[in-house]
This record gives C-alpha cells, structure tokens and sequence, in this order.
C-alpha cells in the first residue's frame, strides 16, 4: 500500500499544496497514491494522538509512506527519529518530496537513521547542557528556584473563600471533605482546616 500524508498547523493553512506536490512527485515516479491521511494538528502533539499514529500502527512490510518533507512527521528531532525508527522495523518505506529522502531498509537509509539518531543525541546533551548551566548562573545570581513555600496551599485557600457559602451549605448536608475537595479541585486536608477554622 502507498499512503499519502499530509499534516497543516491551523485551518488557515491549505493542504492543497501538500496534495499537489505529493501528486505531481507520483505521477513523476509512475505511481498511485491508495490512500491519503490528512490533519490539521500542530506538529509538536504527539504522533500517538494524531492520524500519524493509527498509520504508523496500520502499515505493514513494504509499505511506501509519501509525505511533502520530514517536518510534517514532527517539529522535534526525537519524534522525527521515533517515527523513522517504527518504520524501519515495521520495514517500511518513507519518501519525502522537498527533502528527496528515500528511507527503507537498505543499507543507505539506515546510516541515514543512524546520523539522525546521532544528532538527536547531541541535541538531547546540549539542551540538557544549557538547562543546567542556567539554572547554576540563577542559583549564583541568588535567585530561589522552585515553587516558592505554601505558594500551592496559599492559591487553594483563595479558591476556598471564593466558594465559602458553598462549602457551608455542603457541610450542613453532611458532605464530606473528600467530596468537596474533589468539586472544587483542591487538596481534603486544605478543606478540613479551611472549615475548622473559617466556618
């Protein structure tokens, strides 16, 4: 089977051209398109929650996956590099129009995948490289890191006197804490000491 896959950000954008390309590569190369996959979802969702996903699940060995380039598979490196990783155990195929990648199982494709993988990894150190040495300059430079202290409790207790009549008519109906945690999406013990001392 050859699927065609098309992937737009927002309704604003068109698949129209994606369509076009993805015909006009085809009809360059002599084949036919049996089904086509298309969503508008942001590249940076997950592919398990997309069309993408239920694809990568639905292919079989030599199956041809035609897209315009590799972006639209995922905005990150790591995605990219999962989704080629499916498919190259799954022994598929994946071309794509704009970039004239040709991945399958041959020996070409999976030292392409390996000179992905390699960059992810790199990409992967140096984001967790920077990550650190920001947070050891804001630590020298004073500054307190986290949630400051009862932030969290502070933000619930606000909750709580907002809904203070609530919380009271609930009490005289014999409501539970538990239950009235759960309504108002705070913490039982937060409620408990909110009624024993407010109310």
């Amino acid at each position: 089977m050859i699927y065609g896959y098309i992937r737009v950000s927002s309704d604003r954008q068109t698949v129209e051209n994606q369509r076009f390309e993805i015909e006009n590569f085809c009809k360059h190369e002599r084949i036919r398109i049996d089904g086509w996959i298309e969503e508008t979802i942001s590249g940076t969702k997950n592919y398990d929650k997309r069309k993408l996903g239920k694809l990568l699940h639905k292919v079989r060995k030599g199956d041809l996956i035609i897209c315009s380039e590799l972006s639209r598979l995922g905005r990150s490196l790591f995605m990219i590099m999962d989704i080629l990783n499916i498919l190259m155990n799954k022994e598929c195929k994946l071309w794509t129009v704009k970039d004239g990648y040709r991945l399958g199982d041959d020996i070409q494709s999976k030292v392409l995948a390996f000179a992905f993988s390699l960059s992810a990894e790199i990409e992967r150190n140096l984001i967790s490289q920077r990550t650190k040495e920001a947070l050891a300059r804001k630590r020298a430079e004073g500054v307190v890191l986290g949630r400051p202290v009862g932030a969290k409790k502070a933000k619930e207790k606000l909750k709580l006197w907002k809904h203070r009549e609530l919380i009271k008519l609930l009490r005289e109906q014999g409501v539970s804490y538990s239950k009235i945690a759960r309504i108002l999406k705070v913490n039982r013990i937060t409620v408990s000491q909110f009624v024993r001392e407010h109310l």
